[in-house]
């Protein structure tokens, strides 16, 4: 048996998120479906974390193990050729057996898009959130120094949820604005349910003037998540990058 390792890059416009859902469009099902495509055997595969409803990704990692000889090159294009125009296998390795996408992650980067000006988008509108009133960037750059480090992130949590343990290491979090958009830019060990949309939903309070930077040690000492700010939408998120 051999372990598979795919990076995926997907839109989830059109999904319920990663994991698989009774009667819904998940990525999830569509992978375990071109790989049975290829390959006639129903493989389980396990995901490095788990994109909500129209979430998308550059570098989602995906594990799984199956008794197939196929070269990397020619995974890459079975399943392309199998897969929506919204998913694409980017890259396939053939790890350790011991690998497993999940468990063995150590890092993870998401990085949002928030599009902060007057008119609407009209392109492009399903990767940005679009906040018309002006942010102060600065503002949130300053708030977002009061979260780096090792904290119980339970405020910025959505329940309910299966994790047993609100302790990340933030490693950055960062506001860079390049003319009318903004990236955060968010790095940890692993992030807990919707915590990067808890976290710029708070950020963007604080670039609208609503909080000061300051209140967010508060936050983070409350483990409340009624005392954080509200959770921004899915489409300006996405997983950048996995690290092991």
């Amino acid at each position: 048996m051999l372990t598979i390792k795919l990076t995926l890059e997907y839109e989830g416009t059109q999904y319920a998120g990663w994991q698989r859902q009774l009667n819904q469009p998940t990525v999830q099902e569509a992978v375990e479906t071109a790989i049975k495509n290829v390959t006639q055997q129903t493989i389980s595969v396990v995901a490095a974390g788990r994109t909500d409803a129209g979430v998308h990704a550059l570098g989602q990692v995906v594990s799984f193990r199956i008794d197939r000889d196929m070269t990397a090159y020619e995974w890459t294009m079975a399943l392309n050729a199998h897969l929506p125009p919204d998913i694409s296998v980017r890259a396939v390795d053939f790890p350790p057996p011991e690998f497993h996408a999940r468990y063995k992650a150590k890092g993870k980067l998401y990085q949002y898009r928030i599009l902060n000006r007057s008119p609407r988008p009209a392109l492009g509108r399903q990767l940005v959130w679009h906040v018309y009133k002006p942010l102060d960037d600065a503002a949130m750059n300053q708030a977002a120094l009061h979260l780096i480090g090792s904290h119980d992130f339970s405020s910025f949590e959505t329940q309910p949820t299966e994790n047993e343990d609100p302790v990340c290491h933030l490693q950055r979090l960062v506001v860079i604005r390049e003319g009318h958009e903004l990236r955060i830019e968010a790095y940890a060990d692993r992030f807990l349910k919707q915590m990067v949309r808890s976290l710029v939903g708070t950020l963007v309070e604080v670039g609208q003037g609503k909080r000061a930077p300051e209140s967010f040690a508060a936050i983070l000492a409350a483990h409340d998540r009624c005392a954080a700010g509200k959770t921004a939408p899915p489409q300006g998120l996405c997983l950048i990058r996995v690290d092991y």
